[in-house]
């Protein structure tokens, strides 16, 4: 299944994604006059039927002058590159290109950790009668480095999701951050894919608190990303706002309801980031739960969990 915090990503920057994920295909591409538009999977279903897979975000590019024919690209993301096949991945383009009427099929296939997978498929004997192959962007060996000051808002946010070493984990992310302040004005997009770095990057309490002291001027751009993640740990905002109220109520059962509170927030960002309007329909009953260790054994099952079910077995158990 397709995460949706991926296919989220490809839909907000379209452009951005072809120019990253697809890049070899890409560079003979002109895409400043084209018209990127994605294809509902829902009218796919309608279409495929049983054959149809949820694998993928395909995207129609167009050229309004009809100099080029539309181009399809159908981007797969692989958490677990075991899981992959390259069978299925092949039968779904040829689906999509009777579909569309059109052999301009282009298979993109994003890995975020490092693994062997086949590469290339071919049907026959002496002679091939049927060869497949596909573009890959190995996310778990590109050189984080090397994108560091990179003006692609996609490269920027997947930084966590490339190779760096242990020292250098606390400069990605400030990286990443960074750069999603400089090339994103939205502060909707802004919060959202703050969340996103933050779920990839992980930070741990330790790195937490160097980044804090490092990089948290009080400026803005440079405190973005560290906002949310105090924001999901149930510190800063959720921490002041139970001290003010522990003014009243008690200290320490006012810092207690600011973590509870700042523990819902995370829990909150992270459903909609994973799972979407789905994760979104269980806020409810998460929100009807005071137990802290409870809360934060939910989050951690949120960011291990592929389906909406899991979750669902940790809150009612």
């Amino acid at each position: 299944m397709h995460d949706q915090n991926f296919k989220n990503l490809i839909l907000d920057y379209p452009v951005q994604s072809l120019e990253f994920f697809a890049s070899e295909e890409e560079a003979g591409t002109d895409l400043s006059h084209a018209r990127i538009i994605p294809l509902r999977q829902e009218q796919l279903m309608e279409r495929l039927g049983d054959r149809f897979r949820e694998l993928d975000t395909p995207l129609l590019v167009e050229w309004p002058d009809g100099r080029r024919g539309a181009l399809l690209f159908v981007i797969e993301e692989e958490t677990q590159t075991s899981k992959f096949s390259i069978h299925r991945l092949a039968r779904y383009c040829l689906d999509l290109a009777e579909l569309m009427e059109t052999d301009r099929v282009i298979p993109v296939v994003i890995f975020l950790r490092p693994g062997d997978h086949q590469k290339t498929l071919r049907l026959g004997g002496a002679i091939a009668y049927l060869e497949f192959r596909y573009l890959v962007c190995d996310l778990g060996r590109l050189p984080a480095k090397q994108y560091y000051d990179s003006a692609n808002i996609v490269a920027r946010l997947n930084l966590p999701n490339m190779a760096y070493s242990p020292e250098d984990r606390i400069e990605m992310y400030r990286a990443a951050q960074t750069g999603l302040t400089q090339l994103e004005r939205n502060p909707e997009k802004q919060r959202k894919y703050a969340d996103f770095i933050d779920f990839y990057a992980d930070l741990n309490e330790d790195e937490v608190c160097v980044y804090r002291m490092r990089y948290l001027t009080g400026k803005g751009e440079e405190t973005m990303g560290l906002v949310s993640v105090l924001k999901e740990e149930g510190r800063q905002e959720g921490i002041q706002q139970g001290i003010q109220q522990g003014i009243q109520q008690g200290v320490q059962q006012g810092i207690q309801q600011g973590v509870q509170q700042g523990l819902l927030e995370g829990i909150e960002a992270l459903l909609e980031i994973k799972f979407g309007e789905r994760g979104l329909k269980l806020v409810p009953d998460i929100r009807k739960i005071l137990d802290t260790e409870r809360l934060r054994r939910i989050k951690e099952a949120i960011k291990v969990s592929r389906e909406v079910q899991d979750v669902e077995n940790v809150i009612w158990h």
